[in-house]
């Protein structure tokens, strides 16, 4: 069985995949390379073809129909043969000696009798033209250099969420607990991360900056603009987050495992009320109304409890004051992370 197994979907990505096949590649026979081309139209095809006949037996060419994102994702996790799963977006890479310092983890904790459920690490943002780059870490919260479970865990900042870029899951977790991410979504990398929080039973985490998250084109799904025209598939991935939530309330291991997913959904909320906010139309403030009313009505639990916070309380009111509170705190907020 191969050691990891890492999935890059790729949708016309023939101008800067290689770049990520080629950092992933010192991996050698202890992974599997899936590039799943998401119903290309460009030489992306071609590109993992290439790179299947170069490499076989480490790097595997998945096409399919332009299913999304979401789909790419289930269809690596379908294939997948690894004891572990990673995905790396086709536009990204991954830093050479924490890429060695993981495997090698992951070879020992693959021998273990009670398997590992997850290994967290860092990202950096590769934000394009800017030259101090941003890394988010979680050295505050998470213990190092030991097996942890959820009571251990300390509280995350607004600007600590664990992304897909920071986690690796054990394979058969995610099969176990009926993950499945929407088709022709975006933004369900939130899904990804948040569905198998629940079922974590034994985790890992290592100070090491391994995933390298490049921030700069103009079609790039973070890009401010793009996200306002798909604001139906931000708020899709926020409903199914409210809904995960909801089906696991009364039921979380202990407090700090609810308290991170609260911690989550309050983001991913914001993030959703502030790209409507930015809109700024009586249908997108009908939508924002629409939205907060569908978490009121799952879970009345949540709903207080973000509502109370202060960004919370911001973003779910109407106010002309109370936007100019929220959109300040948000333009500060993408100027320090430089998340888009």
């Amino acid at each position: 069985m191969k050691i990891l197994s890492i999935a890059i979907p790729s949708y016309n990505s023939q101008d800067y995949m290689r770049n990520c096949i080629e950092s992933l590649l010192p991996g050698g026979e202890d992974v599997e390379i899936l590039i799943v081309d998401d119903g290309s139209k460009d030489n992306t095809a071609a590109i993992a073809d290439e790179y299947e006949a170069a490499y076989p037996g480490i790097v595997r060419a998945i096409h399919q129909e332009n299913g999304g994102h979401g789909e790419a994702v289930n269809a690596g996790l379908r294939h997948a043969t690894g004891m572990f799963y990673k995905v790396v977006d086709s536009d990204d890479w991954v830093a050479p000696d924490a890429y060695k310092e993981i495997l090698a983890f992951l070879k020992v904790a693959a021998g273990e009798e009670e398997p590992l459920d997850a290994l967290f690490s860092n990202y950096v943002y590769e934000k394009q033209g800017v030259k101090h780059k941003k890394v988010i870490e979680y050295r505050s919260i998470l213990p190092q250099n030991r097996y942890f479970t959820w009571e251990e865990v300390g509280r995350f900042k607004a600007t600590q969420n664990i992304l897909m870029h920071s986690v690796i899951y054990r394979t058969q977790l995610l099969r176990d607990c009926g993950f499945e991410l929407p088709k022709h979504t975006f933004y369900v990398d939130n899904v990804f991360v948040y569905w198998p929080l629940p079922y974590l039973r034994k985790m890992y985490y290592m100070d090491v900056d391994f995933y390298r998250y490049y921030i700069g084109r103009e079609d790039q799904s973070v890009n401010e603009k793009v996200m306002m025209s798909r604001i139906d598939q931000q708020i899709r991935v926020n409903k199914i987050m409210i809904d995960t939530f909801a089906k696991h309330e009364g039921s979380f291991s202990c407090k700090k495992l609810e308290n991170y997913m609260l911690h989550y959904l309050s983001t991913i909320t914001l993030v959703s009320s502030v790209m409507l906010m930015r809109i700024n139309t009586e249908e997108a403030d009908r939508e924002k109304a629409r939205l907060w009313a569908y978490l009121r009505k799952k879970s009345p639990y949540a709903y207080r409890k973000i509502k109370r916070s202060v960004f919370g309380n911001l973003a779910g009111s109407h106010g002309k004051f109370k936007r100019m509170l929220t959109m300040g705190g948000y333009k500060i907020a993408r100027k320090w992370i430089g998340f888009n």
